[in-house]
């Protein structure tokens, strides 16, 4: 009889392929820049994000032969990364000093490459950082939902899947999400508009 230990397997021979036929090395390489991307629209600090991805792709690792693909690919992993954002968040606050908090989302990925020239560029990266602002002041669950749907595009039931809550309780999230964003960005024109002369 095998002790637990013995049975366990390690790293190196869980297999890297799973029932539904994924490999993990092309897993990894078709949705790192998604789950970086993900986790720095949810206020994860730069150097952090590098972290919280790879704390992703070891969780993909060590799970991907249980996935069965009953869940699109790209929810899965979201939802693995909304666990790992929530704890570092949760982690981050029990650190006195440390300057990381849940503001600050890095929205530049957004950025279109098709920009005209250098002052199309430059409004473009003041918009996107506008819309960092406005994000980082929205609690954490309805800056996942408004993120999911508004720049994931994903429907309200994938949605639910990936928050595990019902379409009712994401609809009603993403509404109040959407009021307080467009409301700071009421006031945020109101003072632009106050201070030009």
């Amino acid at each position: 009889m095998q002790s637990r230990a013995e049975s366990k397997a390690s790293p190196a021979e869980v297999p890297k392929r799973a029932p539904s036929g994924l490999d993990f090395d092309a897993v990894y390489h078709e949705m790192a820049d998604f789950v970086w991307r993900a986790a720095r629209r949810m206020g994860v600090s730069a150097p952090d994000a590098e972290d919280v991805v790879q704390e992703v792709f070891v969780i993909v690792h060590r799970r991907l032969a249980e996935f069965e693909g009953r869940a699109q690919l790209k929810t899965w992993l979201f939802r693995i990364l909304v666990h790992l954002v929530k704890h570092h968040f949760r982690t981050q606050k029990r650190k006195p000093g440390d300057r990381a908090t849940e503001s600050g989302t890095e929205l530049q990925s957004l950025v279109s490459s098709q920009v005209r020239g250098p002052a199309d560029a430059l409004e473009r990266a003041e918009a996107l950082r506008l819309v960092d602002r406005l994000l980082s002041q929205l609690d954490h669950d309805k800056r996942v939902v408004l993120v999911l749907a508004e720049m994931e595009e994903m429907t309200l039931a994938e949605i639910a899947e990936v928050v595990e809550s019902n379409p009712n309780t994401v609809a009603s999230r993403l509404r109040a999400a959407r009021k307080e964003f467009e409301a700071a960005l009421s006031r945020f024109k109101a003072r632009e508009s106050r201070q030009k002369p």
